[in-house]
């Protein structure tokens, strides 16, 4: 039997902590109701869920686990309204942070901070179509949230503050881990990451 291949037991230890993610994600979310915390949304929810993500991360010994769960954070969010673009983002930075971690052997912790910056810029595709679909998406939002919450918005969220919104994600996924890493410091030892 390959013990690199993921069994029965990653896979559902990787949908216990990706549930787990979901929960406190979407409760940070919700601040988004308010308008200027919905432009903070990437540097609240990485240092937030940096904790449950850490203690998953002391469970992860073989590739594929964090993409898988990237993977499924997306399809949740696809399935609860919003577009396709947060599956693309959570498999591509689930695999990007995957590939970070499996380089360290799983036991790097610069690697397991690192990892965990790059995991986090998923959340760019939640908010991609504020550029991407820009008109169609205001339209459409307009219609539940309001003319005067959607201006709010639109004035915070020139072309520019894409790319700023990426770098405020991988920072605030690095505080995260930081934090996640203090928090869960007996964890890490008895996991072996150093």
């Amino acid at each position: 039997m390959d013990n690199n291949k993921l069994n029965t037991q990653d896979l559902i230890t990787t949908e216990i902590f990706t549930a787990i993610y979901i929960v406190i994600f979407f409760i940070c979310g919700m601040l988004g109701y308010i308008p200027i915390l919905l432009v903070f949304l990437p540097l609240i929810c990485p240092i937030v869920t940096g904790i449950p993500f850490m203690l998953f991360l002391t469970k992860v010994k073989k590739f594929g686990m964090v993409t898988i769960m990237g993977l499924i954070i997306g399809l949740v969010m696809f399935l609860t309204g919003h577009t396709w673009m947060p599956v693309a983002t959570g498999l591509i930075f689930g695999l990007l942070a995957d590939l970070v971690f499996k380089a360290g052997k799983y036991q790097s912790s610069k690697n397991s901070i690192l990892g965990y910056g790059v995991f986090s810029m998923f959340i760019i595709g939640a908010m991609m179509p504020m550029w991407v679909m820009r008109d169609s998406y205001f339209e459409y939002m307009s219609s539940s949230m309001g003319t005067e919450y959607v201006a709010t918005v639109m004035s915070l969220t020139p072309e520019w503050m894409f790319f700023v919104l990426m770098i405020v994600a991988f920072i605030a996924g690095i505080i995260g881990a930081l934090l996640g890493k203090s928090v869960l410091k007996k964890h890490f030892k008895r996991a072996g990451i150093a």
